[in-house]
């Protein structure tokens, strides 16, 4: 169940996915979370960098683990506007998040439409649909204006 925490942050998750929107790329944003702040923040860069692997999810990660200085964020969240992917999934998965917050479902891409069962570690917990409609609308409108 979304909190005002949650909404607050997938906020801040949504102002990256506008900067990544603004420059061109999918606009996909992520924030990671420990003790109430901010410690990662990441859009996609995949166009930029000319790197498939410049998801918004894998620069919040590591932009997190280098801020609280180690690789694993049992006592982190992250919150992403729309569902990662399987590399990221796994990603987060070897980071040890505790917590994913997940804005809209990507049912062409997200990790369940291959996945049967949750990738995360066994004892993260997964909260959807936080501002689904925000974060669905933005990545519509960015595919729309590509056509």
């Amino acid at each position: 169940m979304a909190n005002w925490d949650d909404i607050s942050f997938m906020r801040a998750a949504l102002a990256q996915a506008r900067l990544a929107y603004e420059a061109g790329e999918v606009p996909v944003g992520a924030v990671v979370v420990c003790d109430g702040r901010i410690v990662g923040r990441g859009h996609n860069l995949t166009e930029r960098l000319s790197d498939i692997t410049a998801h918004a999810e894998m620069q919040a990660i590591t932009a997190a683990a280098a801020t609280i200085g180690g690789k694993y964020l049992q006592d982190c969240t992250l919150y992403v506007t729309v569902e990662p992917c399987l590399m990221c999934a796994g990603a987060i998965a070897w980071a040890q998040v505790g917590r994913i917050v997940i804005g809209c479902d990507d049912p062409k891409r997200g990790y369940t439409s291959v996945c049967a069962r949750e990738p995360f570690h066994p004892r993260a917990t997964v909260t959807r649909g936080v501002l689904a409609d925000d974060c669905r609308s933005l990545m519509q409108s960015f595919f729309r204006s590509r056509r």
